[in-house]
């Protein structure tokens, strides 16, 4: 194993590096994970990175099993992917712009609870549908990752991938739920609605004029 990992550590240092740099870069994800973890609480922004962290082994299963050329090299494949992803941003974008600010501002200070469930859900769709993941994925195991790299290690970098997004946002939750910040937050929620679904409706827009493959 350490024979194996000595030889392709190259690969295991792009990939990390590449990573890591995809999971901090703010999008769609990360305005998700954002928003829940402060109007929804601590427990359920967990629960969103645990729902991204598992599709982000999904994005890494069917890239191992090929896919992802197939995708690479289908243009009406991947489009659709993308106006999925961009459709679902804008029903999302467009839920937020138009909440209504609750009347008690007692309640506004408050956190809407949320099931596990709901919170995994949300997490998983918004990344699974989220073209910036796909596009990532593409990049990564069609010209990062050589055909001739074992499976073993192939699992490996789909395990580096999901850690590193989800210690990510762990650590993006644990920040904007400390006792200490959230206050602030919520003072502001209505106007942080408002600027999630303004970033998200134009990340939507964006990934709809972008050219198809």
């Amino acid at each position: 194993m350490e024979l194996l990992i000595n030889t392709y550590m190259a690969e295991i240092i792009t990939v990390s590096t590449i990573a890591i740099f995809m999971a901090v870069l703010p999008g769609a994800d990360f305005v998700m994970v954002t928003r829940t973890s402060i109007y929804n609480g601590r427990l359920a922004g967990l629960y969103t990175s645990l729902g991204m962290a598992l599709s982000v082994c999904i994005h890494a299963s069917y890239s191992i099993a090929g896919l992802a050329v197939v995708i690479a090299n289908s243009a009406w494949l991947f489009n659709l992917i993308k106006y999925l992803g961009a459709a679902y941003l804008i029903y999302i974008a467009w839920q937020l712009l138009t909440t209504r600010a609750l009347l008690n501002a007692d309640q506004n200070n408050k956190t809407v609870n949320i099931s596990p469930f709901a919170a995994v859900r949300l997490g998983f769709t918004c990344n699974i549908l989220n073209p910036k993941t796909s596009i990532f994925f593409l990049s990564i195991f069609t010209q990062v990752v050589s055909l001739d790299t074992p499976l073993i290690m192939q699992i490996g970098y789909g395990l580096i991938i999901m850690l590193a997004h989800f210690i990510w946002y762990i650590g993006v939750v644990l920040l904007l739920s400390h006792p200490n910040i959230l206050p602030l937050f919520n003072q502001h929620k209505q106007k942080i609605d408002k600027v999630a679904g303004f970033i998200l409706m134009l990340i939507a827009i964006k990934l709809i004029l972008v050219s198809s493959i």
